[in-house]
Parts: C-alpha cells; structure tokens; sequence
C-alpha cells in the first residue's frame, strides 16, 4: 500500500498520456500553447512499467487525462494493457470527446469502463468561444457513441462567469431529467499563466445551486450528502440522472483525497493545486531498477501534502492544467 503521512491510502491514478490537445480551452491553456517534444514524454513501454510499479503498490484505479488522451498514438492498446495489469480493478478516461465517435467502441473493448465528457455548454455559438476551436455537435456524436459502445458516462462542465454561468447551467442541468447520466459542474483552478484569467472567472457553487433551483425546482442532497469521490450529488425531482458539483477552491476534500498524478513527461505530483513534484522519468532512463523505483513512489506518496493553499493565496504557477491532466 502507498500510505502517505497523513494515513491516506493512496490508490487512485490520474494519468496524463500527453500534454497536447485539440481544442484551445479558455479555462485550461492559452491559445498559442507550446508543447513538449515527445522525446521528453513518457514512452509506452517507460509508461507501461510505471503502471506495474504503482498496481503493485495497491493503486486500484486509473484514470486517463491529458492534454487530450484520444489524441495519444496507440490509445486502445494502451488502454489494453493498463487493464489487463494485474491489480489494477477500473480504467476511466476524461475526454472532450471529440474523437470518441471513432474510438468509444475500441476502447470499450479494450477494457475503459466509463468516460468523463467535458461540455460546459450546449450552445454552439458559446461552446466555440469557451473552446476556441470546438464543435459541440461533434462533441454529442461522441457522447451518443460512447453510450452505443455501453460506456457509463459523466458530463463535466467547468463554470466561467459570463461565458456559461447563466442558462446553460439550467440546459445542463436539464439533460438528468431525461438521461442517467451525472453531469458535474466544477469550480475553476487557477494554474500557471492562466491563472489570473481563472481568479477573475470563478463562479462558486451557491450561485450554481441557486440558479439550478431557480429554473428546475428543488436538488435533492444524494447519498446523505457524502461526496462521490469528488463530487456532492443531488438530483431533481423524478430525474433519472444526478447533479454533481465539485468545489474544490471553496470547498476542499482534502481529507479524502485518495489520489496522485502522473505527468506526461513522467513527473509524480502529489497535489493537483500543489507545485511540488517527483521525477520519474530521468531516475527511469538512467536504469533504476524496480525496486529503486518503487521506493522514490513511495517516498514520494508519503509526503503528499495536506491540501492545497490556495486560501493562503499560494498558487501552482509552474504548469497549466493541460501539463497535469486535472
């Protein structure tokens, strides 16, 4: 088990496969992002052996981010591997789901058991601006392929004050009345050299509930109130599907986090809003063997930090969100 010092158990995986994408995201990069050389990212075979190294350390769950993880060469097989890895019990991707309509049955084959959508709108017009480049139409061909590929599906939408903070919320929020799906609205992060964007862009979640409310009726607390990982869930009346709201800036889950990340370019970082990182990649091509790796992991887990301090105001500069995976 990766315990850290705070006795968390540590056994969720946030994989980043690449740091690049398709879109251009107002909330995540800037518009003229330069990418890393490849030669500087996690190979397959580096990638691969890190996930025995972690399965064999109690880590249960993946998830793959990105970037955009669909646009990593030899996504399905690599998916294919991770869950045949003995130990390892769910992989999970979060997508823009641009190019699901093509690799949602694939993938689904290959053992990726649910996708996490991001759509922070449902307008076309608005979609274009949060997104620079997007089609949200190409987004719901990926949506309705991953539920044809019988994927379990989450819609996230990140809120920023006056791009999406307003109807779209009630249109988002709309889709559980009809869908079993839980759409998800997440409090911007403030990364790097966006992040003054993102201070200036937070909308907290009572304005989120409030409106919610005030345009389908009353959100009924799911689950006693317990969050679901990150998420505190409600759901509308009737609704098959469910409302999540993730606060992690107002309302940190500190105390439950179970997880760390690894980067494209094979860095360990231990808190998503946390600067502080492991190197993995350089002690890997330099021929450490396993066991020499698996004590700077857990060396590494062990001081994971409490939480964030973002209410101290200290704020992770050295990377953009698209570098971590989220």
């Amino acid at each position: 088990m990766a315990i850290d010092r705070f006795g968390r158990n540590i056994n969720y995986l946030r994989i980043s496969l690449t740091d690049r994408c398709n879109l251009r995201c107002v909330y995540c990069m800037p518009e003229d992002m330069t990418f890393r050389p490849r030669a500087e990212l996690l190979q397959d075979d580096e990638l691969m052996r890190l996930v025995h190294l972690f399965a064999g350390l109690g880590f249960r769950k993946i998830r793959l981010t990105g970037g955009e993880p669909t646009v990593r060469a030899n996504v399905v097989e690599l998916v294919r591997q991770m869950a045949a890895a003995p130990g390892i019990e769910k992989v999970a991707m979060t997508t823009n789901g641009l190019l699901l309509d093509r690799l949602a049955q694939p993938l689904a084959e290959a053992g990726l058991q649910r996708v996490n959508i991001s759509i922070d709108t449902l307008d076309p017009d608005r979609f274009k601006k949060l997104t620079r480049w997007g089609r949200v139409e190409d987004v719901w061909a990926g949506i309705r392929a991953a539920e044809a590929a019988g994927l379990e599906i989450k819609l996230n939408a990140v809120v920023v004050r006056n791009y999406n903070d307003g109807e779209d919320l009630i249109d988002l929020a709309r889709l559980t009345l009809h869908q079993p799906w839980q759409v998800r609205f997440i409090e911007m992060m403030p990364f790097g050299d966006v992040a003054d964007f993102q201070l200036a862009g937070g909308v907290s979640e009572e304005e989120w509930r409030a409106k919610i409310a005030a345009g389908l009726g009353p959100l009924r607390p799911v689950n006693g109130g317990q969050l679901d990982g990150e998420a505190s869930l409600y759901q509308l009346a009737g609704a098959p599907g469910t409302i999540g709201f993730i606060s992690s800036v107002t309302q940190p889950f500190c105390a439950s986090c179970n997880r760390a990340r690894l980067t494209a370019d094979g860095r360990l970082r231990l808190c998503l809003l946390r600067e502080k990182e492991v190197d993995l990649l350089t002690p890997l091509r330099d021929g450490a063997d396993d066991d020499e790796l698996r004590q700077i992991i857990t060396d590494g887990i062990w001081w994971k930090p409490w939480g964030h301090q973002l209410a101290q105001d200290v704020i992770p500069l050295n990377r953009v969100m698209s570098e971590i995976g989220g």
